[in-house]
């Protein structure tokens, strides 16, 4: 466990749970549940979830999987921003960002106070739970005035009044959640993609920021879209949802090389990677099976020797990172 400076204490490996709202393709009920209880039997214990997620399907099903579980043994977040609105007229369709599921909502970007109010609420029934320990800003990049002010500022009364235990942003950059950091009273930050074995871009921003100021970072997407999932870049591997570049799969190979003498493996690295630094406080990995779970978790706590860190350094392939990793319970 790793410790936030609110005192809410995550484990290294977190339960995303995009998957559960059908991302991509339909998950079966059975598949859903399989998951979450295999990653409670694995021990862990913070589950995130949001509204956008399945259009509140996830969020039905991550509250239904935990609903015989004690409360206060695990940490739940979810994130407010995207408003779901009613559209029966549309049901018969299919919802058309992502996610396999009937079009009865639409998502409508809303940061305001009443917004985020209403948000959280629709959460707690979908999840049906009386708190959430986490809540974040979710993806407000076009959206800076009014997520920086009245959604912040929501987030902290609700935190100053109990009914959350912490709150943040979670994004898909660094430079944004970077900024949020410093102007801003939150907590937490959830960063997708930005700091991982070959995209370090939050090493020059929002790590330093965060460990100024003493918020936590949530590395997540740690895999870039599939590239690092595999020992080696598979012929049909995707970054960051798009085609690699043949320098940036070069760099992967290398990565691998450096690592096969050690017996460690390139999805090794990436889930312990950002654990390293001393504002890491989790790695979420999106898991839709109890097959994911065991993955990641195995991954997790893979012993990676301290000498094999050295050599990606001394090859100019993965620089020591400037901070040590936090100490744990």
């Amino acid at each position: 466990m790793r410790e936030m400076r609110t005192g809410t204490r995550l484990t290294e490996l977190g339960f995303g749970a995009a998957q559960l709202g059908n991302l991509y393709r339909e998950t079966a009920e059975e598949e859903a549940r399989g998951a979450v209880d295999a990653a409670w039997d694995a021990g862990i214990r913070y589950f995130d979830t949001a509204p956008h997620y399945g259009l509140g399907l996830s969020e039905r099903r991550l509250g239904a999987a935990l609903a015989h579980r004690p409360r206060d043994e695990y940490v739940l977040s979810t994130k407010v921003g995207r408003a779901l609105v009613p559209t029966p007229e549309r049901a018969h369709l299919q919802d058309d960002e992502g996610f396999a599921v009937p079009a009865a909502f639409r998502r409508e970007w809303d940061f305001s106070r009443d917004g985020i109010l209403r948000s959280i609420e629709g959460s707690l029934e979908r999840l049906g739970t009386d708190r959430l320990d986490i809540v974040y800003l979710h993806d407000p990049d076009e959206h800076w005035a009014e997520a920086s002010t009245s959604g912040v500022q929501t987030l902290v009364e609700l935190r100053d009044q109990g009914v959350v235990s912490a709150v943040g942003v979670g994004m898909n950059q660094s430079a944004m959640p970077a900024a949020f950091v410093r102007e801003t009273d939150i907590d937490v930050v959830m960063c997708a993609g930005r700091f991982t074995l070959v995209d370090r871009t939050a090493l020059g921003d929002l790590l330093p920021a965060a460990a100024e100021r003493g918020v936590s970072v949530v590395a997540a997407a740690v895999y870039n879209s599939g590239l690092l999932a595999n020992p080696r870049p598979a012929a049909d591997a995707r970054f960051d949802y798009g085609r690699v570049p043949a320098d940036l799969a070069a760099l992967v190979h290398r990565i691998a090389d450096a690592a096969e003498p050690f017996g460690v493996t390139v999805p090794e690295l990436a889930a312990r990677f950002a654990l390293r630094h001393s504002a890491v406080a989790s790695v979420v990995a999106g898991m839709r099976t109890a097959a994911h779970v065991t993955v990641n978790a195995e991954r997790i706590a893979s012993d990676v020797p301290e000498a094999l860190w050295d050599e990606l350094d001394r090859l100019g392939l993965v620089p020591h990172l400037a901070a040590t990793a936090r100490s744990t319970t």
